[in-house]
């Protein structure tokens, strides 16, 4: 157990070096978790028998994982970040991955909910031009996400940020002599593993198309609310209202916007049955 708490005394956050180009492992995590979700979709569309085919939903996937990273980033300026009138100003610093030293650090500050957003409005444009079913597709990324997400978890917990809050639990992690929770890894357990077989089961007795995305959201939103009592606040907000982090109150909102159209569907379906 000792080796555990002090683990990260003892472990190097870069995987190699690359002809001087550190390789870290939190960005080995981020490169597994984008290709599982890949063969997760592929594997759930000849599972369900979806009418998608493979060539659209490779291009898909770069299409949503550009949405991804501009949302994440530009969502993490906006929500969390100190200095947004500094990139706004500046704005090809946004995705500069070295540091005024000129060593490379790699991209970093990234929201999970602007994340959301920028893959939403992906999938929008996508299908908009390519005369895809939305709902479908979202269907699909709710089945693949959630385990490969995971690695992305797992990704933090490596690359030693998003710490835990500071806990006397057995199982905690020192930073910088406190002892904290792994917070990482319970999101990595709850916001992916959990949520999963959330969704799974949904699949199995689905009653509308766009039902399992909705699911996903809820079931997200909940687990990550659940976790964020366990995860130190963003340093620059802190606590932001009642007690709870920003975190908390964006996955309250994104809860609520899942459980009305979740409402909204069924009722629909419930008219049109009738």
């Amino acid at each position: 157990m000792e080796f555990w708490q002090n683990i990260y005394a003892n472990f190097d956050v870069v995987a190699f070096e690359f002809f001087g180009f550190k390789v870290h492992w939190y960005g080995i995590m981020y490169v597994i978790a984008l290709l599982l979700a890949l063969y997760l979709a592929k594997f759930f569309v000849k599972k369900f028998n979806l009418d998608i085919d493979s060539k659209h939903l490779d291009n898909y996937f770069i299409w949503v994982e550009l949405g991804v990273i501009l949302g994440a980033r530009l969502g993490y300026i906006l929500i969390y970040d100190s200095h947004t009138l500094y990139y706004f100003t500046h704005p090809w610093q946004i995705f500069n991955p070295f540091d005024i030293n000129g060593e490379f650090v790699g991209i970093r500050g990234m929201s999970y909910h602007g994340a959301i957003i920028g893959f939403l409005l992906a999938t929008f444009l996508f299908c908009k031009k390519y005369k895809q079913r939305l709902w479908l597709y979202l269907d699909v990324v709710a089945l693949s996400v959630p385990l490969a997400y995971v690695f992305g978890r797992v990704g933090n917990f490596l690359n030693q940020e998003l710490f835990g809050r500071v806990s006397d639990v057995p199982w905690g992690i020192y930073v910088d002599g406190l002892l904290r929770h792994p917070s990482q890894l319970y999101e990595a357990f709850l916001e992916g593993v959990v949520v999963f077989i959330i969704v799974y089961l949904f699949k199995l007795r689905q009653k509308f198309e766009g039902e399992l995305i909705i699911v996903y959201a809820g079931a997200y939103s909940l687990a990550r609310f659940v976790c964020e009592f366990y995860r130190e606040p963003d340093f620059e907000l802190g606590f932001v209202a009642f007690g709870l982090s920003m975190g908390q109150i964006l996955s309250l909102i994104m809860f609520i916007v899942a459980l009305f159209f979740y409402l909204f569907f069924k009722k629909n379906l419930m008219y049109l049955k009738g």
